[in-house]
């Protein structure tokens, strides 16, 4: 009798668990979010269930939107989106509307199902490849024979021009006359006559310019120009441009290209010729027979190859107003692939800097402003498009999502949007900005005038970016950044790697000007930079401008400095760089191999406290990705 009552609390204790358990497995039931179900083998005739699903995210929104609209029960705890793996193609981007915005308490979150790999793709598939037959003109002679072709994409009834191809899954080379690193140098800029003189051999046979253009090293930018005429003498080329990136191109002065300066003139490179493709993995479009021709690389066969090339601009645009903006959108475990830009196709690519192009430029004969009494240059930009677009909205999430195969920048948040989430995602094969964020100057305002708008509500503030890994951005426009940051306030960049990037590794900061602004109160915290600089000097891994009071850039690790054989001058790189008006900032142990930094033109209140190699290794083993986003490096 005794052994039984003995044994009796612990029964009551076993059942009481079973109980509570049911309780909670119950509650969780009841609670959870309505699900909407996407997969490839669906139909938007479909219901939308897990046995029934639609093709594509533009039914899944239209549902979640009528279910919203009619406040239906079913969406009290929420919306779940669930994306079955596969390739979803676009022929428009997504459209995520303020009438999609969900609430704290039920989000419209847009996730990969369980185990599975979405992928949103703004490409088309190339396919019927064939071997050419016979002699192809102008192909030079080591790759006749040995080119495939195939008809260019006619969407919408017309030819696709792009700059982009991928065959299986990885880039591949637009023609071009180098096939390494030693590129050529101008030997003449004369900006009376708007013409440049190379050397002949830099163009091999190619006499007519056709679709060529030229890609030119210019300090801490590269422009694209497109080649109107070639004439020839002797022993060298006088090129000349078209119109409108010629005028901007000789009339501005900052970047611009160097002459007999400390590492000789500068470099460049012609593209985009037949006359060029000569190596395995180089391909060309040429527009006016709509062919493309490719020479496969070693172990490729185009009989079973995958080869993809771009079609939208933008995949997703989330696009609300300060009246009605959109909230607690959620996207999670997402792959984004395949975005176009052509830009430089159609009227030439002049940046000023962190890939903003410039849409005029000029010196002034008489330099100052009202602004800034020395300033010799007057600029106007527009921001590059990603593939992914905010603006208008606020606590937007983005988790575990991938950004791949885009031509300009991976994601941006434009303006008008705050206490928004980018954790645990990758950026890889970024043409230009990984991550663009903010204000850099509006298209009608010249880039040096501080930008301190009487209503901060529309300024992008209180964002978080942390645990990201970003790698081989800036694939296509050198002057690009891994991150670049305009006029943006209390915002986090934290834990991030940032590895083989052209130019800077985090640009901080707009218009050269001490002037107070809406800047204040940013963190650039833990981030670990490697592997930057490799094509473009007048750098740093960390690089801020203006004045921005309470900015605190502490705990960073930065190392391994690109060594490049054409940057304009090999001394003038940085681990840490406060450029024009950089103000109010405290800078302070950073990790980095020397002190070798920069402070130019300055404005007052900087602190800079214990950077360089003194600062202890157990900051510099926690910078970077944390343990929970290590797997990052294994993709």
């Amino acid at each position: 009798m005794r052994r039984v009552r003995s044994i009796l609390p612990e029964i009551r204790r076993r059942v009481q668990r079973v109980l509570l358990l049911g309780v909670i497995l119950f509650s969780s039931l009841s609670i959870s979010a309505e699900e909407i179900w996407v997969s490839p083998s669906g139909s938007d005739k479909n219901e939308g269930t897990k046995t029934k699903p639609f093709i594509t995210l533009h039914a899944a929104l239209r549902k979640a939107r009528e279910l919203r609209r009619l406040q239906d029960p079913s969406i009290h705890n929420g919306i779940q989106i669930l994306m079955k793996g596969g390739l979803y193609p676009l022929t428009e981007p997504v459209f995520i509307r303020p009438e999609d915005s969900g609430t704290a308490a039920s989000p419209t979150s847009i996730c990969a199902a369980q185990g599975e790999h979405p992928v949103l793709s703004g490409g088309l598939p190339l396919s019927q490849w064939k071997m050419a037959n016979g002699t192809i003109p102008g192909l030079p002679l080591e790759a006749q024979g040995m080119v495939w072709v195939a008809d260019a994409p006619y969407p919408g009834g017309r030819l696709l021009e792009f700059r982009q191809l991928w065959v299986n899954d990885k880039k591949a080379q637009r023609a071009r006359e180098v096939n390494d690193n030693n590129l050529h140098r101008l030997l003449v800029w004369d900006k009376d006559k708007q013409e440049t003189w190379i050397p002949l051999s830099a163009l091999k046979s190619v006499r007519e310019p056709a679709q060529m253009e030229m890609v030119l090293h210019q300090m801490w930018a590269t422009a694209v120009l497109r080649i109107k005429s070639i004439r020839i003498k002797g022993d060298r080329a006088v090129l000349k441009f078209h119109e409108p990136e010629s005028r901007v191109q000789f009339e501005h002065p900052w970047p611009s290209p160097v002459m007999d300066g400390k590492n000789g003139s500068s470099a460049f490179y012609l593209c985009n010729s037949i006359g060029f493709l000569d190596q395995p993995g180089e391909w060309y479009e040429d527009l006016s027979s709509g062919k493309v021709y490719y020479w496969p690389r070693k172990g490729e066969s185009l009989k079973n190859s995958e080869a993809t090339v771009p079609y939208l601009e933008t995949l997703v645009k989330i696009r609300g107003s300060r009246a009605k903006p959109v909230s607690y959108v959620f996207f999670n475990g997402i792959s984004f692939k395949h975005s176009t830009w052509l830009k430089a196709s159609r009227e030439g690519l002049i940046p000023l800097q962190a890939g903003m192009a410039l849409i005029d430029a000029y010196k002034l004969a008489k330099p100052g402003t009202s602004a800034k009494k020395d300033l010799e240059n007057q600029a106007w930009t527009e921001r590059p498009p990603a593939g992914m677009m905010i603006s208008g909205a606020n606590h937007i999430e983005i988790q575990n999502c991938r950004f791949q195969h885009m031509a300009a920048a991976g994601l941006d948040l434009v303006s008008d949007t705050h206490h928004d989430l980018v954790k645990g995602c990758v950026f890889r094969d970024i043409g230009g900005n990984g991550i663009q964020m903010g204000v850099f100057s509006d298209i009608s305002d010249e880039a040096h005038l501080a930008y301190d708008p009487s209503d901060i509500k529309n300024v992008t503030s209180n964002e978080t970016i942390s645990n990201n890994l970003l790698t081989d951005c800036t694939n296509e426009d050198w002057g690009c950044v891994a991150m670049a940051l305009g006029y943006v306030r209390d915002v986090t960049i934290d834990h991030n790697e940032i590895s083989h990037v052209a130019y800077t590794g985090i640009s901080l900061g707009w218009g050269w000007t001490p002037d107070l602004n809406v800047m204040r109160n940013n963190r650039v915290h833990a981030n670990y930079i490697h592997h930057y600089a490799n094509y473009m000097y007048d750098v740093a891994g960390i690089y801020t401008l203006s004045a921005q009071p309470g900015t605190v850039i502490s705990e960073n690790c930065i190392d391994s400095i690109g060594k490049s054989a054409y940057v304009h001058d090999p001394e003038h790189w940085f681990y840490l760089y406060l450029d024009e008006g950089s103000s109010f900032m405290t800078v302070k142990d950073n990790w980095c191999p020397s002190e070798k930094f920069l402070a130019n033109a300055n404005g007052p209140g900087n602190i800079w406290t214990n950077n360089g190699p003194m600062v202890s290794d157990t900051i510099k083993r926690a910078a970077g990705l944390e343990a929970g986003y290590k797997h990052l490096l294994n993709e």
